[in-house]
């Protein structure tokens, strides 16, 4: 899921650090090579937790293809799997058995590994009229409560109680259905807007989610939901229309590419000053991306409706602010601060999505960057060079981020944390290879 709360909200919900794998792994970055060829992204993770979601509105089988391989979405088959869903795992697909959905309860165990967890409670209770759904977990970047899925439920005529960290909601009824009604949301969550636009395909009559999020995201689930049968308009604007409907049918449905990935990687081209392509791509998902690499001076070019190739330029100082789609994305934040640490001038990066996501400034720090943090700005003063140095990936962007520093840096960069990347990049170290990046994996003994 799209990371999607602001500053300063109330009623945070703890959000635990997960700890690494017993076998401890770190990843070994020799910085100073150049980069060429090409690149293949991979599904879109933020797109594929959601869908996964949305496989428990259909009463027979469902396929998703262009599945990235990842931790999250090992740990979300789980979490379906344990409601009774028949799951069948293929390279870059999954298929879906939904008919014999059998408990609303999710286990705690699973749904505190991953935030994405939550989204099954709005299908959860469309499906089955009621839904026991643990807070959730993820990365630790900041307070990101569930109220304004919780409200939106209630104004669709569930019954929300929270106890003891679990969320308990019940349809009332003999149809035990949700009804259509106006949703507000106070700010354009992309989870809250998943999750209620999910409820609704199954809910009686029509609902409309006002100040909705915009992102690609919502909109290929929503593709998604009509693929089964659902009426859903206006998605990718802040007003979005479900006429609810009694039964969602069968599907075969590809995830789109991952809009996050594909930007990690025109960054990493940047960085380096090194020139490869990247496909498959939705160019117009990369603008606000592609609009700050040129400001920087890297070319981006159109080779292909869906191939974009990287031509750099030299590197100089602008300045970034985090904002929800269509504004630049927070998960390009960390990995743009790496980019920003190289670029003649001064520039200053602007979090207003997350209040605890710049732990990164100090492994970044480390490396040899001047960065000083004031509230939710960074200003940061390009150095002639960043230098290899042992850091700590504290959340999963970070992870991206300080790998793209050791690609730059002189020197070798050993990564720790490597878990945290693996949530949600397929084979990053492997693509790397391919460009020509001296990068491996190693345990921590074989790193010293």
């Amino acid at each position: 899921m799209v990371e999607d709360r602001p500053i300063n909200t109330s009623a945070p919900v703890s959000t635990p650090t997960e700890a690494p794998e017993k076998s401890a792994t770190v990843l070994k970055i020799t910085g100073g090579h150049s980069l060429s060829g090409e690149v293949r992204i991979s599904g879109a993770k933020n797109s594929a937790l959601a869908i996964m979601a949305g496989t428990l509105l259909c009463s027979d089988e469902c396929r998703l293809t262009n599945i990235p391989d990842l931790a999250d979405i090992k740990r979300m088959s789980d979490v379906i799997r344990a409601l009774g869903v028949g799951i069948t795992a293929s390279p870059q697909a999954i298929d879906f058995d939904t008919r014999h959905l059998s408990t609303s309860e999710a286990p705690y165990e699973l749904v505190s590994k991953l935030r994405a967890s939550f989204f099954i409670i709005g299908p959860l209770l469309a499906r089955m009229g009621e839904a026991q759904v643990p807070l959730p977990g993820g990365c630790a970047i900041g307070a990101r409560p569930v109220d304004l899925h919780v409200r939106g439920l209630r104004a669709m005529g569930a019954e929300v109680m929270i106890e003891h960290g679990v969320v308990h909601a019940t349809v009332r009824g003999s149809r035990r259905k949700l009804q259509g009604a106006k949703i507000y949301l106070d700010y354009p969550s992309v989870g809250a807007t998943e999750t209620l636009m999910m409820a609704a395909t199954l809910a009686e009559g029509q609902t409309i989610i006002e100040n909705a999020a915009q992102e690609p995201e919502v909109v290929d689930l929503a593709n998604f939901c009509r693929s089964m049968g659902a009426t859903i308009m206006g998605d990718g604007s802040n007003k979005i229309i479900i006429q609810g409907c009694d039964r969602l049918h069968s599907t075969d449905y590809p995830i789109i590419p991952d809009r996050i990935e594909a930007g990690t990687f025109l960054v990493a081209g940047a960085i380096t000053q090194s020139a490869f392509s990247i496909f498959p791509v939705v160019p117009d998902h990369l603008l606000p991306v592609i609009a700050k690499l040129e400001e920087t001076g890297t070319k981006v070019i159109a080779e292909s409706p869906d191939r974009l190739r990287l031509q750099p330029q030299g590197l100089r100082a602008t300045d970034i602010e985090t904002l929800p789609y269509p504004g630049f994305p927070t998960d390009m934040q960390a990995q743009f601060m790496a980019l920003l640490t190289l670029c003649e001038g001064s520039s200053v990066v602007t979090e207003t999505v997350f209040e605890n996501r710049m732990h990164h400034v100090a492994e970044l720090s480390r490396m040899g960057a001047a960065i000083k943090l004031k509230g939710n700005n960074a200003i940061i003063n390009g150095v002639p060079f960043l230098s290899g140095a042992p850091v700590m990936a504290t959340d999963l962007r970070a992870s991206a981020a300080l790998v793209l520093a050791g690609l730059a840096a002189e020197g070798t960069t050993i990564m720790h944390g490597i878990h945290h990347m693996d949530r949600g990049y397929d084979d990053l170290e492997g693509k790397f290879k391919a460009l020509g990046a001296k990068i491996e994996r190693l345990t921590t003994v074989e790193a010293e």
